[in-house]
């Protein structure tokens, strides 16, 4: 100790542990304890790589599992609600574009028929006025025979009334 102080250590000295007693009372508590056999270190093992909360690797796969599963249905439910709207929203667009066109339209029919000629000639072909002065002439063309059928008879009247006409007669 001298000789540090010699060196200029300062006041420090070496310590040296206590020498170990037999019968202390570490000793006295080791005895004490219970001695572990097979079962009792095993479960000690098991409880240590248990981790947190004491759960098996099986038990905690099965928590995490319920807890992904919870988040899903937790997320499910606006998601779909979102994806619905959205499908709502294209849809009304859609439908804004169709009457948009639709107004367009009209648009241009009401300016064309503010014009009096056309308003004349949708009358003269629509509804077959003359102007006054003119002699109209109608074309009646003759009726294609081919065209009653056999699903109505000469007379025009549909084959399902003419049966129903000649039942209510009864047999002749």
């Amino acid at each position: 100790m001298v000789e540090e102080r010699a060196r200029g250590r300062g006041d420090r000295t070496t310590r040296t542990p206590p020498p170990r007693r037999s019968g202390t009372a570490s000793s006295r508590r080791r005895s004490r304890e219970p001695k572990l056999n097979r079962a009792s270190r095993t479960r000690g093992v098991v409880a240590a790589t248990t981790g947190m909360l004491g759960l098996s690797s099986a038990r905690r796969a099965a928590v995490l599992a319920l807890v992904v599963c919870a988040l899903a249905l937790t997320v499910a439910v606006p998601l779909r609600n979102y994806v619905s709207q959205r499908q709502e929203l294209a849809a009304v667009s859609k439908q804004q574009q169709a009457l948009a066109a639709e107004v367009d339209e009209l648009s241009k029919q009401r300016a064309r028929l503010s014009d009096p000629a056309e308003v004349a000639a949708q009358a003269r072909s629509r509804l077959g006025y003359v102007t006054p002065g003119e002699v109209p002439y109608v074309v009646q063309l003759p009726v294609d025979p081919s065209a009653t059928g056999p699903g109505a008879s000469a007379a025009g009247v549909p084959w399902y009334q003419q049966l129903w006409r000649e039942a209510a007669q009864g047999p002749q």
